[in-house]
């Protein structure tokens, strides 16, 4: 598949010499300025661009950090192309992240290596990536399907309360509910990590995870546990692994899914905002899976009754701006079932 390249330069002779150099190599795009180039970005998601500092309007330094605050666009590898040789621009410029320097007037053979290098680089950090990425994935899938099949009772619990959290995330990104804080999350990371909300079970009995009866005080006590096994079990991982990033977000919900806004939940008796929001997002996930599910020891609410619980739990029980956004989608919760 052909790779696509933006050149953006002011200069109408740069473009041209830059697109007669390429276009037999690559699907070229040229672009008069970092403002159309942003313009592009909403259709088009390049492999390399090429980008002239100094332009009227936006520079290209100043194009490079937008690139960068975007994850969307801050894995494209940037080349600049410039005129400005002195150290102090390159300086600046690789502190911004960018992968190379051409100078200009660049001949053609030059401009084509280190396109080709760079690119063929970023397709084996990207192949590398996406199988750590799988790796990572499968071993939260196993984690957390061990934890789950000790626990006959929520068989399926684990996918649904995915897919949930996926469905509310996007929502509240739509709807603007904490969306400067969510909007420099990783989704996919987010929904992969709420595999293990519940990872903590592990060190639960199975006579007690399986108990068809009620609990008794002590036995609750024990359950309520999970919250902060999960918490050590995923930070004792991070320690071991190095990998912070990953794992974070499903400490949190590890952590403090079983919170409440109004302070009466466990572990640590949290309230409001104290509650990471990791936590109050995955309070109302996996509370509304549990209403709708069947247990050995209840029957299974209706997905109305299973809203109406929740929304009469607001500002009490859950976040009342994540219920509310609940609220407004909640009909694309039932069609997981």
């Amino acid at each position: 598949m052909q790779k696509t390249i933006f050149v953006v330069d002011d200069s109408l002779t740069n473009l041209s010499m830059a697109e007669e150099a390429l276009e037999k190599h690559y699907r070229v795009i040229t672009l008069l300025s970092v403002e159309k180039m942003h313009e592009a970005l909403k259709n088009l998601t390049p492999d390399l661009i090429l980008l002239d500092i100094a332009m009227p309007g936006m520079s290209g330094f100043d194009a490079m950090k937008h690139l960068k605050s975007d994850r969307k666009y801050s894995d494209i590898p940037v080349i600049f192309l410039t005129a400005l040789t002195d150290s102090h621009n390159e300086a600046l410029g690789i502190e911004l992240g960018a992968v190379d320097f051409i100078t200009k007037p660049f001949s053609e053979t030059v401009l084509l290596n280190r396109i080709r290098n760079h690119i063929q680089i970023d397709e084996i950090i990207r192949k590398r990536t996406e199988q750590l990425v799988r790796l990572k994935n499968g071993i939260v899938f196993t984690m957390a399907d061990i934890v789950e099949r000790r626990d006959k009772n929520t068989g399926g619990h684990v996918d649904r309360t995915s897919s949930y959290t996926r469905i509310l995330l996007e929502s509240m990104k739509k709807f603007g509910v904490y969306v400067d804080e969510i909007i420099n999350w990783d989704p996919d990371l987010f929904i992969t990590s709420a595999q293990l909300h519940d990872v903590g079970k592990i060190n639960i009995s199975d006579v007690i995870l399986n108990k068809t009866g009620p609990l008794t005080e002590s036995e609750f006590e024990l359950v309520k546990t999970h919250t902060t096994e999960g918490e050590n079990i995923i930070e004792q991982t991070i320690t071991r692994t190095g990998e912070a990033d990953f794992l974070q977000s499903a400490k949190l919900m590890a952590a403090h899914h079983h919170e409440r806004w109004d302070g009466a939940g466990y572990p640590n008796g949290l309230k409001g905002e104290d509650i990471p929001l990791h936590g109050r997002i995955m309070a109302i996930v996996d509370v509304y899976d549990a209403l709708v599910s069947e247990r050995t020891y209840k029957k299974a609410y209706t997905h109305e009754t299973a809203v109406t619980i929740i929304k009469n739990e607001a500002g009490k029980h859950f976040d009342p701006l994540i219920t509310g956004v609940f609220c407004e989608i909640n009909s694309q919760f039932a069609e997981i079932r």
